[in-house]
């Protein structure tokens, strides 16, 4: 009888994604097979202990019996490289990008300078310390800065602390609003055009980089862009596969492919676009660590090129297992 391989799926975490994370475990729990694998869900607390059964356990000590770690965390500590470190030093096999990878991955003023370096067009930008939002510092970025423009923190995922500014006293706010999020801001111009998305898989029906098909973002009437709440009401539109031309649908499959070995990513990500009508195709950022429960759009790229979950975790397990 062949042993099963003992898994771990990490979710939770203390970051302010810990509920979508939560979300993404399950969806991962469900779909893994039972007859194959021995399955311990470990859900990581707030103040970042480790948890199974309801017991805290020492994840020194509870790693050692384990054959792998499947990564279900999204944001601080789980996709900006700290566990990944931790993994590395216990020697235990994990699900998606290295450390670094990710470390640069999570920060998109790394990543933008990376995407730059390397050919890929993304929106101009500007990076803002938190600790220097006054006055004269806002009244300078107005004054130099095109508006409508977005405000992200430098760190973080599911447009948490994202915002739309249009004016003197929305840049101000938002400003103000995102510095609670992140040490660093980013400044982004706004392009206006079709939200895109495309997932990429590792060593996937014999290519090295497989590319999932675009997907078309069509927001509600009262988002201006792809926000927390768009992302998880349920009331954004997704068109599989997008309303694209072919050179356009190639070239967003050949971006996602690029980026994702730019920032040296590994096993899968998911990247963000903007389809300009005139001024062509920008990237905005590389998700390491895509959601995978019932509204995200990892799930459905897999969907429409005739794969499902189950297939994607056994193809991300081989690949872990194999390095």
């Amino acid at each position: 009888m062949v042993n099963k391989l003992r898994i771990a799926v990490l979710r939770g975490g203390p970051g302010r994604e810990s509920q979508i994370s939560m979300k993404t475990g399950f969806s991962i729990l469900n779909n893994l097979s039972s007859d194959k694998y021995v399955v311990y869900d470990v859900i990581i607390s707030r103040d970042g202990s480790w948890i199974v059964g309801g017991l805290v356990v020492k994840p020194e000590k509870f790693v050692i019996n384990l054959d792998m770690v499947i990564n279900a965390l999204h944001g601080e500590y789980g996709e900006d490289g700290r566990v990944q470190k931790m993994l590395d030093d216990f020697g235990v096999p994990y699900t998606g990008s290295n450390s670094i990878s990710s470390m640069f991955g999570m920060n998109k003023g790394f990543s933008k300078e990376i995407y730059k370096n390397s050919g890929i067009k993304t929106p101009y930008s500007a990076l803002l310390k938190s600790n220097n939002i006054n006055e004269k510092s806002v009244r300078e970025l107005f004054r130099t800065f095109p508006l409508p423009c977005i405000i992200k923190p430098v760190r973080g995922g599911s447009s948490i602390g994202v915002s739309l500014a249009r004016d003197f006293k929305e840049l101000m706010s938002s400003l103000e609003d995102c510095s609670k999020h992140s040490d660093s801001i980013l400044i982004e111009e706004f392009i206006s055009g079709k939200e895109v998305t495309c997932g990429v898989i590792d060593n996937f029906r014999d290519k090295d980089v497989y590319s999932l098909l675009p997907i078309e973002i069509i927001l509600s009437e009262e988002s201006s862009f792809f926000d927390y709440d768009s992302k998880y009401n349920g009331q954004t539109q997704k068109i599989l596969p997008g309303r694209f031309s072919q050179a356009e649908s190639d070239e967003i499959q050949r971006l996602a492919i690029e980026a994702h070995k730019a920032l040296g990513l590994r096993h899968y990500s998911r990247s963000d676009f903007i389809v300009h009508p005139k001024r062509g195709i920008y990237i905005l950022e590389t998700n390491s660590l895509p959601g995978m429960t019932e509204e995200s759009l990892f799930p459905k790229s897999l969907e429409a090129v005739g794969s499902n979950l189950e297939e994607f975790l056994e193809h991300l397990i081989n690949l872990a297992k194999n390095k």
